[in-house]
């Protein structure tokens, strides 16, 4: 079965309201109501997607992370109530993870799981890396046998759902191969499974992060899988950080002087003291204090003294530099592109501020991130970007979790099958 996309909303002649773009705190979410399901997650990062189930009211009983940087993200946000092994995944046993739940093999009501996505990613070197144990975050290790392990795991669980997680990259080229192999084993443990390209910015994440979702359920449930409909409004940087100094595009020539347009242009304009293909002034010079350290980690952030600082300057705002492939500019008008692991290291090319030539604060890749603000990062500046880089965002987990919810879980329970 080849993914899916999901469906497209028919438009609407009614006006949409798009609600003011916020995540709820930590506190907030821990006063949330249990939902009367539970959940165990394996290959946990530092808590995204389980932060997201617990957004829809699940309460995750165990989970599972390997890289010692991600487990101490995660226990610095975990619940009391969830066990975290710190075990590689292949020698963890259906028995750990349901005694740690605290149910028999079939009554677990959700298997979550995001595999390492490396070995797929179209940014990386996709089948040459494919067998080979290699560096992966602060480890060694072969990664792109791992979904199989979820699989074992699977079949002995033989939870009533599941819902698994990788990138885009898995059914593109080469890769389709191991995608319908992927999809092979989930069927044959007792599945029925459906595969769906997401957006994030399409569940209330500024943020352009395209994931493939896999969801199941077990073919003795008698139910189809289920997935969240698109929203019909997508929220922008400005959305996100609407703290950010209201920028204008120069028409003028100089700095400071003729008319100015709301809405950046590529028209080439020269400055005063350089060319600059992308020129740009603060309509409030007070809102115009240049940030060159990340405040929380002190780590300087500003890229301009390297060679991707000089292109950056020739990047438009929503463009990708011609010299550097993954150097990004955000627009402050529409989602953020996608924010990877390794964006954190301030002299490679990634995605950067749209008015400063310098990487994001921590405090604004949280938001970017579809994370609370006051979620807890551990680590360096490097390894924090990384653990909000590779999480899946809990705000779209929380869809994806309240779909399952809604339209398979609750149904089941009303009839009484669960």
């Amino acid at each position: 079965m080849s993914p899916r996309r999901a469906p497209r909303t028919r438009p609407s002649n009614r006006a949409v309201v798009k609600p003011p773009y916020r995540v709820p705190t930590m506190a907030e979410i821990a006063a949330l109501p249990w939902n009367g399901f539970t959940a165990a997650s394996s290959f946990s990062g530092c808590g995204g997607s389980s932060l997201g189930y617990r957004m829809a009211g699940f309460r995750m009983r165990w989970a599972s992370e390997f890289i010692p940087a991600a487990q101490e993200t995660y226990r610095a946000n975990a619940r009391p109530y969830t066990v975290l092994d710190t075990r590689d995944i292949r020698e963890v046993t259906a028995e750990d993870v349901l005694a740690a739940c605290g149910v028999a093999v079939g009554e677990l009501d959700l298997w979550d799981g995001s595999p390492p996505c490396a070995s797929f990613s179209t940014m990386g070197k996709r089948e040459k890396g494919w067998g080979l144990v290699k560096p992966y975050s602060d480890t060694v290790q072969r990664t792109d046998d791992l979904f199989f392990e979820y699989a074992r795991l699977l079949k002995a669980l033989q939870p009533r759902t599941f819902v698994a997680e990788n990138v885009s990259g898995l059914v593109k080229g080469t890769a389709k191969g191991y995608f319908l192999e992927i999809l092979a084993a989930l069927k044959a443990c007792g599945y029925l499974v459906e595969a769906r390209l997401l957006d994030a910015s399409r569940l209330g994440v500024p943020q352009s992060r395209q994931r493939l979702i896999f969801v199941g359920v077990r073919e003795d449930l008698d139910m189809p899988p289920a997935f969240p409909r698109p929203l019909p409004y997508q929220y922008t940087v400005r959305d996100a950080l609407p703290e950010l100094p209201r920028l204008v595009h120069d028409t003028s020539g100089a700095r400071g002087q003729g008319d100015v347009t709301d809405r950046p242009s590529p028209a080439i304009t020269v400055g005063t003291d350089a060319i600059n293909s992308y020129h740009f002034r603060v309509l409030d010079p007070a809102e115009g204090r240049e940030v060159t350290h990340d405040p929380e980690t002190g780590k300087n952030i500003h890229i301009g003294r390297y060679a991707i600082g000089e292109a950056w300057r020739d990047t438009p705002p929503g463009g990708s530099s011609e010299r550097f492939f993954s150097l990004k500019r955000m627009d402050p008008d529409r989602p953020s592109q996608t924010i990877t692991a390794e964006g954190g290291n301030v002299t490679k090319a990634s995605v950067t501020h749209y008015a400063e030539a310098r990487k994001l604060t921590l405090g604004e890749l949280r938001k970017i991130g579809g994370f609370p603000d006051d979620f807890q990062l551990t680590g360096t500046y490097e390894q924090r970007w990384e653990r909000i880089g590779r999480a899946v965002p809990p705000v779209m987990m929380s869809h994806i979790a309240a779909a399952v919810r809604d339209q398979i879980l609750i149904p089941l329970r009303e009839r009484g099958v669960i």
